[in-house]
């Protein structure tokens, strides 16, 4: 398969191309103008492969939560790309693939920061077909809010699929995560020990990369979940970019 992954929504710019076993990839923060950068990035990788975008089989897109403007950016160049070439894309939420590498070992409490004073966070869970699944959802909040085991308890159970579980459910308790991974936990350094989670300096100051959207993406082509360009849409979780002069004191 090649697939061509891309993510801009938080400080760094990444992009990854999968072809077949092969990965070749950009990843870089803090160069400024990322519209621009995000289109050498792509072109770079595309004439290093000797490929051009219609010999791509699919776009795998990070598609939030984060900054507004690079969602909206990274949402904007699949599709650009993928009309242009007559290819499906495949949505990726950012805090799927910051759990990706880490997911194997148990579940993982992904976190980036938001601004603001509040944090993107979800948890997840290996997934033997889709990569990761959602033990949380995406949500927003301030760091007083990431309470684990009270929004899983509030689920009762938790279903996971038979060949992971002899069991119908299990109690979410025994399904939550004591591994937490993303720049939220830089951000905010109070939040590994309100959370009850591990968070090493390495995974604290992890952004997503388009790798490991890449890998995601392979698995979720296979399993048909390729979608229309036009339907690709950005996950914003809330809908306000900047506190108001009452929220910052003014």
């Amino acid at each position: 398969m090649r697939l061509l992954a891309l993510d801009a929504s938080t400080e760094a710019c990444s992009v990854a191309l999968r072809v077949g076993d092969q990965m070749i990839h950009r990843h870089e923060e803090g160069t400024g103008g990322q519209a621009e950068r995000l289109l050498e990035l792509i072109a770079e990788l595309l004439a290093e492969a000797g490929l051009r975008p219609a010999a791509l089989d699919a776009i795998a897109a990070g598609v939030g939560p984060g900054a507004f403007t690079g969602v909206r950016l990274g949402v904007a160049v699949a599709q650009g790309l993928a009309f242009g070439a007559s290819l499906p894309v495949v949505p990726i939420a950012t805090l799927e693939a910051l759990a990706w590498p880490a997911v194997a070992a148990g579940p993982v409490l992904a976190c980036l920061d938001a601004r603001m004073g509040e944090v993107y966070w979800g948890c997840y869970r290996a997934d033997p077909r889709r990569g990761v699944a959602p033990l949380i959802a995406p949500c927003v909040g301030p760091i007083e809010s990431v309470r684990l085991l009270e929004s899983m308890n509030s689920l009762e159970s938790v279903n996971l699929p038979a060949s992971m579980n002899p069991l119908e459910s299990v109690r979410a308790d025994a399904l939550a995560p004591r591994r937490g991974v993303g720049r939220g936990f830089a951000a905010y350094p109070r939040l590994a020990a309100l959370a009850g989670v591990e968070v090493s300096g390495s995974d604290a100051r992890a952004l997503p990369d388009a790798r490991d959207l890449a890998r995601l993406g392979v698995l979720r082509v296979a399993l048909g979940e390729g979608i229309d360009p036009a339907a690709l849409a950005p996950l914003y979780v809330r809908d306000k970019v900047a506190a108001t002069e009452a929220e910052r004191g003014v």
